[in-house]
């Protein structure tokens, strides 16, 4: 989980992993990748010594850290198998913005109030927003990923895809150890190296990670405050216009044609004006500026003029649905609700909860499906085409209300 471009869209599919569904359950990984010989991982280790000098990272420090190292062929098994995800985007936010997250969220501003007031003094950002990021990328602290960092570079450095994109994120993970910034045991996230409590890619760590508990170091794992601090920090090197919003709902005139239209494409206020756009609660359109209409489920479901602060949250991930539920979950946390038009579909997505639940009906039926996590991985999308098979529904492996209604009906 940044200009993910501080990931690229490398991690923008990770979040997606999260919550991917029916196209993705019919895909299956490969086999696992064959270990290399014992000595391949130590001379790619070897040859990347002097590149490493060469930016930075003592030949003490390279010792330290990759002595002894060995790879996890497991991260390569992962760069591989990212099929493509076409998770809907009602259950992307069901998952992502449900009543737990936002009520977590809200616990989050208040004990963080003051450490909030300051980072926003200096940075321009709201609470709200910052606290979204916080709560979508680490479940406010509650998920980093355990993937030792050194490890998991080190093996993307030396075997598979963009080996030279990862071995610039493994000179970082180096220079941040050099540094003292945070202990070689702390430093895990995921496999392919975000990590803390944001989510910073290393070297984005290294541009834009701040010490703002004055102790010195700036720690993403260890220090709420620097973590916090260092996402406004990003938000506002983006382009954050300190007071704006990121956007509202709006909606359509009738027979829209959005076809042309995006994130990207911009009009003046008065020319959405004049087109027929208004806001959902019936308030008029700012008099000036301009924005972009993001419609993520087409002309029929929820619509929303972008403005530039969108954009500050979408350079964070690059995926316009992870900077809708960054924004809304914002939103939320304000004491906004629900979008106010309906998704298109007669099956909405299930929340965190209503995931668990159906994973303790599955269970409940005999299915073996792993841990309660409310993480529908494989095992639970197997048993869930078994259950739609039985029940007559479309065996897609996709959990929405109608299954989760079905098994509660028994």
């Amino acid at each position: 989980m940044k200009a993910r471009r501080h990931a690229q869209p490398l991690l923008a599919a990770l979040c997606a992993t999260l919550f991917a569904t029916a196209a993705q359950a019919q895909a299956q990984p490969p086999g696992p990748t064959p270990a290399p010989a014992p000595q391949e991982f130590e001379n790619c280790m070897n040859t990347l010594r002097a590149p490493a000098r060469a930016v930075g990272v003592s030949d003490a420090t390279f010792t330290q850290h990759t002595l002894g190292l060995v790879p996890d062929m497991s991260v390569i098994d992962k760069l591989n198998f990212q099929p493509e995800f076409r998770t809907a985007i009602w259950d992307y936010l069901a998952g992502l913005v449900d009543e737990q997250r936002v009520a977590e969220g809200q616990a989050m501003l208040t004990l963080h109030a003051d450490t909030l007031r300051r980072v926003q003094e200096r940075y321009g950002v709201d609470p709200a927003t910052v606290v979204a990021v916080w709560g979508v990328e680490s479940n406010y602290g509650q998920t980093f990923g355990k993937s030792p960092l050194v490890q998991s570079l080190g093996t993307l450095s030396c075997f598979g895809r963009r080996q030279a994109y990862f071995r610039t994120e493994f000179y970082a993970t180096l220079r941040i150890l050099q540094a003292g910034h945070i202990a070689p045991g702390r430093l895990v996230g995921s496999w392919a190296g975000a990590f803390g409590h944001t989510q910073f890619m290393p070297s984005t760590f290294e541009r834009l990670a701040v010490d703002f508990d004055g102790d010195g170091r700036a720690d993403l794992m260890d220090s709420t405050p620097d973590a916090l601090a260092s996402t406004a920090n990003f938000l506002a090197k983006a382009g954050w216009q300190t007071g704006q919003p990121w956007g509202f709902e709006v909606k359509l005139p009738s027979g829209f044609n959005a076809s042309n239209e995006g994130r990207r494409t911009k009009r003046t206020m008065e020319d959405w004006i004049a087109r027929g756009v208004r806001r959902v609660d019936g308030s008029p359109l700012p008099a000036s500026g301009s924005a972009g209409l993001l419609t993520p489920a087409g002309a029929q479901g929820p619509a929303f003029l972008v403005l530039r602060n969108f954009d500050a949250i979408y350079s964070y991930n690059a995926a316009e649905s992870y900077g809708l539920a960054i924004a809304h979950l914002a939103d939320r946390l304000r004491g906004g609700g629900p979008f106010a038009t309906p998704w298109p579909t007669d099956d909405p997505g299930l929340s965190r909860a209503e995931r668990r639940e159906v994973q303790t009906l599955l269970i409940a039926r005999g299915h073996d499906i792993g841990e309660v996590d409310g993480m529908l991985g494989e095992r639970s999308r197997v048993a869930i085409r078994a259950e739609q098979e039985r029940l007559g529904q479309e065996a897609n492996g996709r959990a929405g209300q109608k299954l989760l209604k079905a098994l509660r009906g028994g």
